[in-house]
């Protein structure tokens, strides 16, 4: 069968013959892939800066953002049936009894490093045209999702990071007032001041427009910054979700901050150290800043630590990062999927731009000027 691999010894990426798979226990579904998506971590994977291949193999089948149709079951399987739709994780746990993460089936926390993951790192991928996987890796798709679902695995870096925000601002002993989100109704001078829900998104890509929506359901008032090169179109797409879209290009950090008022959440999504430690230093008191992005190695940034450790400590900021994602997370972006469709249906079909067959798949592999997410589709 088809497969898109990369070869790093030989830095070479390919379309090649793949060995199908069957399936090789009785708790394992065989799917057929229906769509993979691309996202900047393939894109690195396919000019070799990582993507470690199985042990035993010189090439490394990539895709990890996937949607699948089973088409057979083994005979323990009762999560899923023939003809259902389904999303796979993507992160396995590590073999380290003592790695209690693991053992829990929070992978996403492995504490040894030895984790696996399909499509970057010594397991391979969705692209392809079937793949066998364990039950408890498997995801149910309602089937009125079809056309959308490629997007849920991206959409759990959110969610994993909204998973974390709550129960790191557990630790205020109060809640947003009601009303305008992140503003106080109260005509009350004394009390203008309650903000708790001004998040700002880093990033126009699929991760931050998705994000944002997903922030937007969870009642915050959603900004996003991005250096952008399509502000029209971007703009045209948060402004449908109700979200403000601010041009890096047109405003500085700091006329960023305070269109915005004081910020209460940063997520994260753009990979770009020097960006995203610039807003760092904007952060409002009691707020939290999320990384999600991997940057590249690139030299040194100049960066004020003294003014952003004061602000810090003195305003109880926290940051987090958060990477993968566990069960849960999957299944809540489901659900926030289709809330998406039912506000805004044109706008969540529009993030995919790009469809490509798996023979063309290298063109999908390549940044498209003014796309957002970009879909290799292996079967109809």
């Amino acid at each position: 069968m088809k497969a898109v691999a990369v070869f790093p010894a030989q830095r070479e990426v390919r379309v090649i013959d793949h060995p199908d798979p069957k399936l090789a226990s009785a708790t394992q579904a065989r799917m057929r892939v229906l769509d993979v998506g691309v996202c900047g971590t393939d894109r690195d994977i396919v000019s070799f800066q990582y993507g470690t291949p199985p042990p035993g193999c010189d090439y490394l089948v990539i895709g990890h953002e996937s949607l699948s149709e089973v088409v057979e079951i083994g005979a323990q399987v009762s999560k899923v049936k023939p003809g259902d739709l389904v999303v796979m994780t993507v992160r396995r746990p590590c073999p380290h009894p003592s790695c209690v993460a693991c053992r829990k089936g929070r992978q996403d926390f492995c504490y040894t490093g030895d984790f696996t993951e399909r499509g970057i790192k010594e397991h391979h991928g969705y692209m392809t045209e079937f793949v066998v996987e364990e039950e408890r890796y498997l995801n149910p798709v309602p089937r009125e999702l079809r056309e959308i679902a490629v997007l849920v695995e991206p959409l759990t870096i959110a969610e994993k990071s909204l998973e974390q925000i709550w129960t790191v601002q557990g630790r205020l002993p109060w809640e947003c007032p009601d009303g305008d989100p992140g503003r106080d109704p109260s005509p009350d001078p004394e009390q203008s001041l309650v903000r708790c829900r001004h998040a700002v998104v880093l990033g126009a890509g699929p991760v931050g427009i998705l994000g944002a929506m997903a922030l937007k359901v969870e009642g915050f008032d959603v900004s996003v910054y991005s250096r952008s090169p399509d502000h029209e179109e971007k703009n045209k797409l948060l402004n449908a979700i109700g979200a403000r879209y601010i041009a890096a290009e047109t405003h500085s950090t700091e006329e960023m901050a305070k269109t915005v008022g004081s910020i209460d959440l940063v997520y994260e999504a753009t990979g770009s150290s020097s960006f995203a430690f610039d807003v760092l230093k904007y952060l409002g008191p009691n707020a939290v800043f999320v990384f999600t992005g991997v940057p590249g190695h690139k030299g040194p940034i100049p960066v004020d630590t003294d003014d952003i450790m004061r602000n810090m400590v003195l305003s109880n900021q926290l940051v987090v990062g958060s990477v993968n994602a566990p069960p849960q997370a999957f299944q809540s972006a489901i659900k926030h999927l289709g809330i998406f469709v039912q506000r805004w249906p044109d706008t969540i079909r529009s993030v995919i731009t790009g469809r490509f067959p798996i023979e063309h798949a290298l063109d999908a592999l390549r940044s498209q000027a003014g796309g957002v997410k970009n879909v290799v589709t292996v079967a109809s």
